[in-house]
Formats: structure tokens, C-alpha cells, sequence
């Protein structure tokens, strides 16, 4: 054999050996992925709280278990099929990494994200399609399934709870649920996730504390309720409002599970639900995030009601020249005025002067506290003046401010003063 050959047959020996060896790691390393499908009600808050959990890879919204109803939203959600044993159940296949969370994890985030004592139901979504049920597509988390199942009875049962409803199947086929419903909450950004969590954990170190909601029976009230694990629509909503809110009026955050002696009407099985409290009775109440504008639109008829002040804040209008709060701020000492209703301050006691207009003026707002808008009402052709937090208006901004400077024409009823001290 000569030298040619033989090293030729040296090298395809050892790529084939590489090439195995890379193979073997390849297929060892796709053996701790696995896939199960788990049904808990609606599937689109359920798909973005599985897909925030560490070590899982992917959920997917679908449909499983039907007989006789084709998979598709328009079929299972027809009248004739809402007490169908045989109808789809929503689901969503969940895909894991089980070296990075265990099924028995996975699980107890299935049983506590939802109420399981519940027939066919989650909350206000009823029908055979919402019913509770897993899955399985092995022995193996049919076993795990099972045993989890049972641990959560006895916890259910200890506080009250039924019996578990839960369906536990091996998985036939599941079917993708059309695109629209994919990703749907970062579709659709206006909405809500549903919560109907009973608030019963595994571990029982992690029970949700009773609060005292005192504070919150007296005097006006703003109330987020929240959820036990994940929802974008609230970190959304803190993002864009609460994060930044300073109002006079106090906004508290709340679980479902813990509104104990407020008196409420709208259901509370949504995040955010948005609760305006007056002694602790709901004056009103929204479902779902609400972008700042109309969040302070709603918030504006809470605190300020049938007033000169909402009037200028959200119909542009004027307050009456040297008004009552107009001869109370035009003194003040040292501070700042703010927005009355985010609680942002907009303008400083150092840049006011007297212009003897009846009306509050300054030479420049707070930095990036306001807007300006082109206003052209009533046949003129001014600046509108808008608070940046909340959007409501303030005034308007002229050029005969003094030494050349602008005047910052704002209206006092929309504005609360604050001492610098207290900032």
C-alpha cells in the first residue's frame, strides 16, 4: 500500500470517528428536551407566563383532545360546541429544557397559575374548550403529572378547595392554533392577562400574607390589582404610569386574593384591573393596561369630577381670570407646582412673575415636563402647553414674556403646589 493510500484511509478513518463522536454528543444533548401540553383556561395569558419561566424554550397556543370539531377557533367556539365533551380544549405545548426545570416545577407553575377545582371553566370563560388538562406523551410525566396532581388536592383540600377537575391524558394530536393567537399578548397590547389563580402554593412558605386594607377604606383610593407570577400588560402598565406616578391620591398594588373588606364590582379575575375606591366602595373600575393618557382621562373624573378643573384639563378650556387658586398661588413660597393629577412637577416658584394677566405665568416649565401643540381654536394661532405624564392641558405659551423670555400662560385649577422642602 503506498504512502498515499494509506494516509487517505488514516483520515477518512478519523473523520469518521470525529463525525460520530459528534453525532453521539449531538443526540445525548437533545435527550433533556422534552414537550408536554397543558390546558388551563384561555391560552394567551398562559402562553406568555410558561414562556417566562427559566428553561423554557418555546409555548405554542393550540388545540388537543377533540373529537368531531375541527381545530380551529371559529369551530370550538360556536354555541352548539360550548357543552361538547368531544370539543378542543385550548392549550399550549410547552417545550423545556429539563436539565434547567424539572416537569414537577413546570407542573406546579400549571397548578398554581389557575383554578383546577373548576369544570369546564376558568372564571367568566365558560365552556368545554376552557377546561383543565394535561397531556402527557410518556409514562414518565404521567407518573410526575399524577403525583403533583395529588400533593395539590391535599393543599386544595386543606383550604377549603373541591376536588381537582383536571383531565390526565396521553396526548393524540395537537394541533397549532392559528397565527393571530400566537404571541397574542405582544399583538395586542391594550389587553389583559386572565388570573384565576386560588392563591394556593406548593410551597407553603411562599402563601400569599393576608394585608391590611384599612388604609384603603378611607378617602379616595387608586388600586392596581396584580398577579401572583408574570403579566407584560402590568409591567407595561407600571412602565408607563406607575413607575412614574406622584399624585396626591395613593395607588397601592394588590393580588385578587387580597381585597379583603374593599367592596368591589368589577371581577377581578383580569391583570391589571385598574380600581378607583371611595371608602373603600368601587366608584368604577377598568380591565386591562391602560395606555397614560387614558388612564389619567378616567383618573382626572375620579379626583376632579364636574369641576372647572377637569374642564380645562380634558375640554381645553380657561379658567375664570384671577380665579380662587389663581390668587392662592400666585404667592406661595419656594417650591414647585405639579401636574394635580400625575403629581410631575411642571413649573418653579423661580421662573413665576406677575404679568398681570390673571392668570399663573412663568418664563420656562420644568425640563421636560411639557409639550407643545399648534392650536388654531377660536380663529387664533397659538401654542398649546400639555403636561408630558398625563396629557392634560395646561395653557398656552406666548412671546411677551419679560426681557424678551417666553410667557408660560397656565391655568391654576390643573396644578398643586408643593414646598420645595417636601420634594
Amino acid at each position: 500500500m503506498n504512502s498515499f493510500i494509506k494516509h487517505s484511509l488514516l483520515l477518512i478513518i478519523f473523520t469518521c470517528s470525529i463525525n460520530f463522536n459528534v453525532f453521539a454528543v449531538e443526540e445525548s444533548s437533545t435527550n433533556h428536551i422534552e414537550s408536554i401540553v397543558l390546558g388551563s383556561g384561555c391560552f394567551w395569558g398562559a402562553e406568555k407566563g410558561y414562556e417566562a419561566l427559566p428553561g423554557v424554550i418555546k409555548a405554542i397556543s393550540g388545540y388537543a383532545d377533540g373529537r368531531g370539531v375541527r381545530p380551529n377557533y371559529r369551530d370550538i367556539t360556536q354555541l352548539k360546541n360550548r357543552s361538547n365533551p368531544n370539543n378542543h380544549a385550548e392549550v399550549v405545548k410547552v417545550t423545556f429544557n429539563s436539565q434547567l426545570i424539572n416537569l414537577e416545577d413546570l407542573l406546579q407553575h400549571y397548578f398554581e397559575s389557575h383554578d383546577p377545582t373548576q369544570l369546564n371553566r376558568q372564571g367568566n370563560d365558560i365552556g368545554t374548550q376552557y377546561r383543565s388538562i394535561i397531556l402527557y406523551e410518556n409514562d414518565n410525566q404521567k407518573e410526575v403529572a399524577k403525583n403533583t396532581m395529588n400533593t395539590f388536592q391535599a393543599l386544595l383540600s386543606d383550604s377549603g378547595y373541591g376536588q381537582i377537575e383536571t383531565v390526565l391524558k396521553e396526548l393524540d394530536q395537537f394541533y397549532n392554533a392559528e397565527e393571530y393567537h400566537q404571541d397574542y399578548i405582544a399583538k395586542n397590547p391594550n389587553g389583559y392577562c386572565p388570573d384565576h389563580s386560588t392563591g394556593i402554593k406548593f410551597n407553603t412558605n411562599d402563601q400569599i400574607a393576608k394585608l391590611d386594607n384599612s388604609k384603603l377604606q378611607v378617602g379616595k383610593q387608586i388600586v392596581i390589582i396584580e398577579p401572583e407570577g408574570f403579566c407584560p400588560y402590568c409591567e407595561s402598565f407600571k412602565a408607563d404610569v406607575a413607575n412614574d406616578y406622584k399624585g396626591s391620591i395613593a395607588m397601592s398594588f394588590r393580588l385578587a386574593s387580597n381585597l379583603e373588606g374593599l367592596n368591589l364590582k368589577t371581577p377581578t379575575w383580569a391583570t391589571p384591573t385598574i380600581l378607583f375606591l371611595e371608602d373603600g366602595t368601587e366608584v368604577f373600575g377598568y380591565q386591562g393596561y391602560l395606555e397614560p393618557e387614558a388612564f389619567y382621562k378616567f383618573f382626572g373624573a375620579f379626583k376632579l369630577g364636574r369641576s372647572e378643573a377637569y374642564n380645562v384639563a380634558f375640554n381645553e378650556g380657561t379658567d375664570s381670570r384671577f380665579c380662587q387658586e389663581y390668587e392662592i398661588f400666585k404667592n406661595t413660597p419656594d417650591g414647585v407646582f405639579v401636574d394635580k393629577l400625575s403629581g410631575v412637577a411642571l413649573f418653579d416658584t423661580r421662573d413665576r412673575f406677575n404679568s398681570s394677566s390673571g392668570w399663573l405665568s412663568f418664563t420656562s416649565p420644568v425640563q421636560n415636563s411639557t409639550y407643545e401643540l399648534e392650536d388654531n381654536s377660536f380663529g387664533m394661532r397659538r401654542t398649546e402647553i400639555r403636561s408630558k405624564s398625563s396629557g392634560i392641558h395646561l395653557g398656552h405659551v406666548f412671546p411677551d414674556g419679560p426681557n424678551g423670555m417666553p410667557r408660560y400662560c397656565i391655568n391654576a385649577t390643573v396644578l398643586e403646589f408643593v414646598l420645595r422642602k417636601n420634594i
